[in-house]
């Protein structure tokens, strides 16, 4: 097998805010074998771009060996067996064989808004009836209408939530989660939010990346004073959270009905000055340039479905990831998605995400979002695959960690049972995932 390098993941005031379960319990040692396409995804470290993101890097009848947490070793079944470790210790390894079926990198859903209690059914049924997005908000509907059941609720139920749809995405194929606040939209509940999720993830074995979403939309009682927001949102929530490391980045949602680009400048700023990443909604609605936020150098700007010539040329020259949410455009039945092949061909680095989240795109599925690409973006599935793993690290600055499937690397795993990895964007609607690895440790059938 391909020996392990020596990669120790640096540790850094920036990743604080991550957790993660799996460190705390040890594991026997995995192996799986028999991997019909076992999909690497070895590659440059950086954002895959252009014809790079189709590159798999696939090995036939596959093998992958874990230990402590992370990927040791990768190869084929025969240079497998034949390692002389691995015949000394094979009755003590966990083996899962793999036979006509596919192993991928666990997924990096990087977009989620998990803290919330209860569906917006309403909402739902206005929009079958013809209202638009905008409508519903104006009548009290859209995010306001979760603002108060998230003030209300206990830290403890907010976090058995959040947990819930943990498990859901685990069981689809999903290993790292970036989780946003957002509908508490003061303080207190901000924070009630960013605690829920921290306890949430360290009930899950897979990896959580906590976000300030303070800046959603402006609550009622600032109505008319959004500056007022702004305010509270740079000079209480930022700096809290940043004390008391519940968060990796600040999210703003940069759009028409929601914040400027003038005010997501000043938040994005408050931000770098307490050692927070920042990332933004953008483009959902209506464009924003985005020249003036990316001198911030956002991690990743999400949706862009609006989006102009310069816009591109701005995104293709940086290293900001576009986070493409496909989910959100087919539950609101808009018709334009993204222009996911002009970002592409643009040298745009693509991620996809399910944008998870209870009136936009209630889906934890990964593999769905998959084949929406390539349905309704024209990605090809090899595209889809490597936006939803590798630039999906990138678009949490993971890549080091996550993404593909090499030594050193965090040992999250996704195991589908299909024949091809194309059929993980073809069958669409049911999960084919039969196991999910999170640090090493095996949920689904093993």
């Amino acid at each position: 097998m391909i020996k392990a390098k020596a990669v120790r993941a640096p540790r850094s005031r920036a990743r604080n805010a991550e957790v993660s379960a799996r460190s705390r319990q040890e594991r026997k040692p995995l192996l799986l074998i028999n991997i019909s396409q076992l999909l690497t995804l070895r590659g440059s470290p950086g954002p895959r771009r252009g014809p790079q993101l189709a590159e798999l890097a696939i090995i036939k009848d596959g093998a992958v060996l874990c230990a402590g947490g992370k990927i040791v070793a990768v190869g084929t079944t025969r240079e497998a067996l034949r390692d002389g470790w691995v015949k000394r210790k094979r009755g003590g390894l966990q083996e899962i064989d793999c036979k006509n079926q596919v192993v991928l990198p666990g997924f990096v859903d990087s977009h989620t808004h998990p803290a919330f209690i209860s569906p917006r059914l309403v909402d739902f049924e206005k929009r079958i009836a013809g209202a638009t997005y905008e409508q519903i908000a104006e009548a009290g509907g859209g995010i306001r209408s979760s603002i108060q059941d998230v003030r209300k609720a206990s830290r403890e139920r907010l976090s058995g939530q959040v947990l819930w749809a943990l498990d859901q995405m685990a069981g689809q194929g999903t290993t790292t989660v970036e989780a946003k606040s957002g509908y508490g939209l003061d303080r207190q509940a901000e924070m009630k939010s960013l605690q829920a999720i921290r306890s949430a993830a360290r009930r899950w074995p897979g990896t959580v990346v906590p976000t300030l979403l303070g800046a959603h939309i402006v609550p009622p009682e600032y109505a008319g004073r959004s500056p007022e927001y702004v305010s509270s949102v740079c000079t209480e929530m930022i700096p809290e959270a940043a004390r008391k490391k519940l968060a990796r980045f600040v999210d703003v949602f940069c759009d028409r009905g929601a914040f400027s680009a003038a005010d997501t400048e000043r938040i994005f700023a408050a931000a770098g000055e307490h050692g927070l990443g920042v990332r933004a909604h953008v483009g959902q609605l209506s464009r924003t340039s985005l020249g003036p936020l990316l001198r911030f150098g956002p991690a990743s700007f999400d949706h862009l479905d609006h989006v102009d010539d310069d816009d591109m040329r701005l995104l293709a020259a940086s290293d900001t990831v576009a986070t493409l949410v496909p989910g959100a455009n087919y539950f609101l039945g808009v018709q334009k998605y993204p222009p996911a092949r002009a970002f592409i061909d643009a040298g745009i680095a693509v991620a996809l995400a399910t944008d998870f989240n209870p009136g936009s795109s209630p889906t934890s599925s990964m593999p769905f979002v998959v084949s929406l690409a390539c349905t309704h973006m024209k990605m090809s599935p090899a595209e889809a695959l490597v936006a939803a793993t590798f630039n999906g690290a990138c678009a949490l600055q993971l890549a080091e960690r996550k993404g593909s499937i090499e030594p050193g690397k965090d040992a999250d795993l996704a195991i589908f049972d299909v024949a091809d990895y194309r059929e993980i964007a073809y069958w669409f609607g049911a999960s084919r995932c039969r196991s999910t690895v999170l640090g090493g440790q095996v949920r689904g059938d093993a």
